[in-house]
């Protein structure tokens, strides 16, 4: 199935070569550009079920799922409709109008929260998430990513005592 998921993200040139500037900061020869593949149905349906499938194998319950703003929503939005698990949307920051809410969607006391991001870079902005949900009584446990760059993300998100799940590394991803 990986390989199936490789060729998608592949045909559909969510893999790029050239001069990038990641969200870390980090300068890269190469750009995983996951909001793109998700705006193919049929690839985005995969990568659900992917980490369904992942979910699955790795024993993974959950009350919600909890996707970041913006990259990661189509992967929770796919998932949530897979295994019917409603889920959450986590904004970086407070809006500033309406209810000013920065989670989105119905959180409680002890709910256990899967995290989702697209892509793991450094990690740092899937571990902010995991804190703002912890501070807002969640449990969280797990981070699934579709594909772990391999820069430290990883290492970061087990030292905080988090669980880490990727469809695909990087060195699968690039190998030809």
């Amino acid at each position: 199935m990986k390989t199936c998921l490789k060729e998608h993200l592949k045909r559909c040139s969510a893999l790029r070569y050239g001069s990038f500037t990641l969200a870390s900061g980090a300068e890269s020869s190469y750009y995983v550009d996951i909001k793109r593949a998700s705006t193919y149905p049929k690839v985005l349906r995969r990568m659900a079920r992917e980490l369904e499938g992942r979910m699955l194998d790795e024993e993974i319950e959950c009350d919600r799922l909890a996707g970041v703003v913006l990259g990661s929503i189509p992967l929770v939005v796919a998932l949530s409709m897979e295994v019917c698990i409603p889920f959450l949307m986590v904004r970086k920051e407070r809006k500033s109008h309406g209810t000013g809410d920065a989670i989105e969607g119905k959180l409680e006391e002890g709910y256990r929260v899967v995290v989702l991001e697209d892509v793991i870079t450094s990690a740092r902005s899937a571990l902010e998430a995991v804190e703002f949900l912890r501070e807002n009584g969640a449990i969280v446990e797990h981070v699934l990513t579709i594909v772990d760059r391999e820069t430290g993300g990883r290492e970061l998100l087990e030292s905080n005592g988090l669980n880490f799940h990727a469809i695909l590394t990087a060195k699968e991803l690039l190998e030809e």
